[in-house]
């Protein structure tokens, strides 16, 4: 056989087998996607209600386009506009909101408005996007719903890219747990002729991005993410061994010197560990490193205690110097909830003028109020609104709208403040062993006008005193010797010191807690370092007072509005 047939057929069996291969693939991805909507299970409901024909004459309805493509006219006008998979999002949430009001708390877990994506997206493109280079670059969702989030990220990257005349290519990965908004997500991507890009979309109720990471080894360039906040992930932590036992390195860390630095929060919320999911995946060791934004409500900045699961989030992510900036933004701009949420804009190449420091952006006053609600939104934010935050964001300049503090003046150490345990009738020159405090408090004998009790007593010369830490000198037998007292736990108190207080942890216990209480002493082994971020005091606008004059005015006039009602009240009852 001749050469060049014989390359000529093995091309074709290539090409064929290829196209065998993505056809395999299709057939497959189609028949999940029908899974996950339970097409199966629809239709003979549908039929037996007999509105199956009537669904399929709306579908058929030449005046709708359900489909990604425009419909055109005959000329080639656009008749009807093709839906993306955010405006089948936005199908899909009004259906919903209308027709399931049992779900309407979870809708918010799987969409996000457009303009709050919108704005995510510039605010990890904008600023570098003079830095872009041709390539590839990998997006990424932990909580992708129907993929909108990727593929507005994946619209702005390719403007910005051709504005500074740079050709890249984006590849898209997503997981989600919602199967219906997981299907819509794949089903776009397979409608839009990207087949390779939907295998990249991992979800159903199996797939949980916190107990069942879809992509432990991978690392990405670019993510944005709304995560289910104020929601129990018990389910998740008891599939990943219970709280103690949960060992996964996405949130079981090393940091501050500790080899077991846990960023595991409380079940009833974890909403951070979908940000220290992302973390896990950023880009060492390249030019841009990894850009985040992730929506998160108002408790991501400060619930917690020091020491605690989110508090340890915080901590992690500022002392890295990760984070950029929060912005705050307008209350009512999600469908199902009026709370105020906040976008955190992270990564791990911080400009020279950014590092060790934060922006905060209050941008709940920048708006458009909406001509009809839908659901509980009342606004939304402009191209103006979008540009302006941005701009702000930008010029990191300190404003009314933005604060610009350095990193450690979110931290604070929590200190344990103990105070001796007094009792009557004892010896204040021997230690106690804990069976005899045990005997004390049942005896009734504790009492603040008591002697201290001693826990511990040192031989002379092996400490130096230092009252501030509870080693107390005293004087015993002739020799003066170093004693520990007995802590009572009902005086136990805390304190928050911030990192940055003049003097530190002991300055401040000198000045704030030893001129009330002389014999108090810090338990440095109980010492903690937190982290949060108070928007309302970086933020608080005081109302001035209102004048003496208007507030008698204001009496005054009551009292002419009243003035004989009391008489006609009486006189009606005779």
């Amino acid at each position: 056989m001749p050469v060049v047939e014989f390359a000529h057929i093995h091309r074709r069996f290539l090409t064929q087998t290829r196209s065998q291969t993505q056809f395999v693939q299709a057939t497959w991805a189609v028949t999940e996607i029908l899974d996950n909507f339970e097409f199966r299970n629809q239709i003979p409901k549908l039929s037996k209600a007999d509105v199956l024909g009537t669904l399929i004459e709306k579908f058929l309805d030449s005046s709708i386009n359900l489909g990604p493509k425009p419909v055109l006219n005959g000329n080639s006008s656009v008749k009807h506009l093709g839906l993306d998979n955010h405006a089948m999002g936005t199908i899909f949430e009004e259906l919903v909101r209308r027709f399931n009001e049992a779900n309407n708390e979870e809708a918010g877990e799987h969409w996000t408005p457009r303009d709050a994506v919108k704005l995510m997206a510039k605010l990890i493109f904008v600023p570098i996007a003079d830095q872009l280079t041709s390539g590839t670059y990998l997006l990424y969702d932990g909580a992708c719903g129907t993929g909108g989030m990727l593929t507005v990220g994946e619209e702005t990257l390719t403007e910005l890219a051709a504005k500074h005349d740079k050709q890249v290519s984006t590849h898209l990965f997503g997981q989600e747990i919602n199967a219906e908004t997981y299907a819509i997500a794949k089903a776009d991507l397979l409608l839009k002729g990207e087949g390779e890009e939907a295998d990249n979309i991992v979800g159903g109720p199996e797939w949980s991005t916190l107990a069942n990471d879809a992509f432990p080894s991978r690392e990405f360039d670019f993510m944005l993410s709304n995560p289910p906040y104020g929601k129990s992930w018990k389910s998740d932590q008891e599939r990943m061994g219970g709280k103690g036992a949960i060992r996964d390195p996405r949130f079981v860390i090393e940091h501050a010197g500790d080899a077991e630095y846990s960023l595991v929060t409380r079940s009833s919320d974890g909403q951070m560990l979908f940000l220290a999911n992302m973390l896990s995946k950023m880009k060492h060791n390249t030019p841009l490193g990894s850009r985040i934004a992730e929506v998160h409500n108002g408790s991501s900045l400060f619930t917690g205690d020091a020491g605690g699961g989110e508090s340890n989030v915080r901590r992690w992510v500022i002392e890295n110097d990760w984070l950029e900036a929060i912005v705050a933004l307008p209350l009512n701009m999600f469908y199902n909830t009026g709370i105020a949420t906040y976008v955190w804009v992270m990564t791990n190449r911080k400009p020279g003028h950014r590092r060790g420091k934060v922006q905060l952006i209050d941008a709940t006053a920048w708006f458009k109020p909406l001509r009809k609600n839908l659901g509980k939104k009342n606004c939304e934010l402009a191209d103006a609104d979008i540009e302006r935050v941005v701009e702000t964001f930008v010029s990191f300049q300190a404003s009314e709208q933005s604060r610009i503090f350095d990193n450690p003046e979110f931290g604070y150490s929590k200190v344990t403040v103990e105070r001796p345990l007094r009792a009557t009738g004892i010896d204040d020159t021997r230690a106690y062993a804990p069976k005899e405090i045990k005997a004390l408090k049942e005896e009734g004998r504790i009492s603040e006008d008591g002697r201290p009790a001693i826990r511990r007593i040192h031989k002379p010369g092996k400490l130096e005193a230092d009252p501030l830490r509870g080693l107390f000198p005293l004087k015993i037998g002739g020799k003066l010797s170093v004693v520990e007292y007995e802590p009572d736990s009902d005086l136990r108190d805390t304190e928050t010191v911030p990192l940055l207080e003049p003097g530190g942890i002991e300055a401040f216990i000198r000045r704030e807690v030893l001129p009330h209480a002389p014999d108090a002493w810090i338990d440095a082994d109980k010492t903690a370092v937190g982290y949060e971020v108070s928007f309302s005091r970086y933020f608080y606008k005081p109302q001035p007072l209102r004048e003496l004059a208007a507030i008698r005015a204001d009496i005054l006039a009551l009292e002419r509005e009243t003035e004989g009602l009391m008489a006609g009240i009486i006189e009606a009852r005779r």
